[in-house]
């Protein structure tokens, strides 16, 4: 590909860009009640958020339906075309509607409007036309006007649905504000996939504990101490009294250093070597904790401890991994 051919390509995709962004930064500007309206309305809704559209305002629709329900207002999308053979029976007049077309005068956004006025409901028309059929009928009208579509031909909706997009989650971020929509609410509607496990997923449900755990007494071996951490597969032991008061721990890392350090390692008592006061956390932190402590501290494992402080369990990194928490 010839130089000049490259650097007139990256200036056109530089131009979409730039022009999009202008478009946005100018919605920002013209943001007004209207918007604190629309905001108002769906906070007060009873029923469900329904989103319509045709072509690609339906494909922007379908995006911003499904922000709004991921973080806490409840919406679907409804085809305008099937709306009107049937599935505008799924709207009530506790419903508010947000009917997206950049011209206003989409023919099936239009066809839907005074079925939509007679149910009672609140219409917000997201249009770039406020004079259109759709902006006179709206009760709530936010305005996404243009100055030019990026698409050089003029035609193809480009910088419309961008500033559809932006005004859609700026209404999905504020209803979320509005609601003290938290960490914990957003991992129930996404527990699937790791967002759902970063967020969902607790020290206590991934740790190793009773039989499972490898611990021994103060005053043990070390060779037995090393045949109980064998045995668990983990690379530590935990060393805690019988009441669960911890004393210390004893690692992989310890065992090289203790070889380096001694000759002779069966003589040694597990107290002599441990590494004291060790890194611990509550059960009941979320597993993503224990992976920026261990990173931070850069450690593999961790000993678990309960609301008292007593040992209850060990965490190794590869159990984070395995889970799909890293």
């Amino acid at each position: 590909m010839e130089k000049a051919q490259t650097s007139s390509r990256l200036d056109l995709a530089r131009e979409v860009l730039q022009t999009e962004a202008d478009a946005i930064l100018a919605l920002s500007g013209r943001l007004n009640g209207d918007f604190l309206r629309a905001v108002d309305a769906i906070l007060a809704c009873r029923g469900r958020i329904v989103v319509t559209g045709m072509g690609k305002s339906g494909h922007v629709g379908r995006k911003i339906a499904a922000t709004l329900a991921s973080t806490g207002s409840p919406a679907f999308f409804v085809h305008p075309a099937e709306a009107a053979h049937g599935d505008l029976g799924m709207i009530t007049s506790q419903d508010v509607v947000i009917a997206l077309s950049n011209s206003g005068e989409s023919g099936e956004v239009v066809a839907l409007l005074p079925a939509l006025k007679r149910k009672g409901l609140v219409l917000i028309g997201m249009t770039g036309n406020p004079s259109s059929s759709l902006g006179r009928e709206a009760d709530i009208l936010l305005d996404t006007q243009v100055e030019k579509e990026a698409c050089p031909l003029g035609l193809a909706p480009t910088t419309s649905t961008t500033v559809q997009i932006a005004l859609g989650d700026a209404l999905a971020v504020t209803l979320l504000d509005a609601r003290q929509f938290g960490p914990e609410d957003f991992a129930l509607s996404h527990p699937g996939g790791s967002l759902g496990r970063r967020l969902l997923v607790h020290v206590k449900d991934l740790m190793h504990s009773g039989d499972e755990l490898p611990r021994v007494l103060p005053g043990t071996p070390l060779k037995d101490a090393l045949l109980e951490m064998s045995h668990q597969r983990l690379g530590m032991v935990a060393i805690a009294t019988a009441d669960n008061d911890i004393k210390g721990i004893y690692t992989d890392g310890d065992l090289r250093r203790t070889l380096e350090r001694s000759g002779n390692i069966y003589d040694l008592l597990i107290d002599q070597v441990m590494s004291p006061a060790p890194q611990t956390i509550l059960h009941s932190k979320l597993a993503t904790e224990a992976v920026h402590l261990m990173e931070q501290r850069r450690i593999t494992s961790l000993l678990v401890v309960n609301a008292d402080g007593k040992l209850a369990g060990a965490i190794h990194m590869h159990d984070l991994l395995k889970a799909g928490v890293v």
